[in-house]
């Protein structure tokens, strides 16, 4: 099977979309860490009890790397109209993080310091407990510190086919 075949396959699977986001470490005492964000479509709930979800990092990318050394981060489960959101944050060989927030309304989570995207239908706080060697991927799975439904009216964005889409 090629990787082709593959990815062709698991592209008609939908998936719903989320923001991953964290706050790196200040370089020193006086200063903020920047703020890094990455859309995932590899994201899930594993346990009700005690509540842990999963989502799945490229090996070496920002986020995993951040999340290697940062246990706390956040998850912003998009609306359809945060499409724009989503591609910004996908995008390869992106500006700065920083920018990349800039127009966008967030607040910060009490627990991570992470931030939670405004619009978002839900959002979590969360805590790594495990990281999983998965190929060339990693797996994070959190602890669901908060969850907050922020804009609980709304569609989901979903991924079918290599594009964002809508229900219905």
């Amino acid at each position: 099977m090629s990787n082709d075949e593959f990815r062709g396959a698991l592209a008609r699977l939908a998936a719903g979309v989320v923001l991953i986001t964290a706050q790196e470490p200040p370089l020193d005492e006086n200063g903020r860490g920047e703020d890094v964000g990455m859309t995932a479509t590899a994201f899930m709930s594993v346990s009700l009890d005690p509540p842990l979800v999963m989502v799945s990092l490229r090996n070496d990318s920002r986020m995993d790397d951040l999340l290697s050394e940062q246990p706390l981060w956040a998850v912003s489960v998009l609306a359809e109209s945060q499409r724009h959101v989503a591609g910004r944050f996908a995008m390869k060989g992106r500006i700065s993080d920083r920018l990349l927030f800039e127009d966008i309304p967030y607040v910060r989570g009490e627990v991570t310091a992470a931030p939670l995207i405004g619009g978002a239908l839900a959002t979590l706080e969360c805590r790594t407990e495990q990281r999983v060697p998965a190929g060339d991927h990693t797996l994070v799975i959190g602890r669901v510190l908060s969850a907050d439904l922020p804009s609980a009216e709304g569609a989901p964005l979903t991924y079918f086919r290599g594009r964002y889409r809508q229900l219905g």
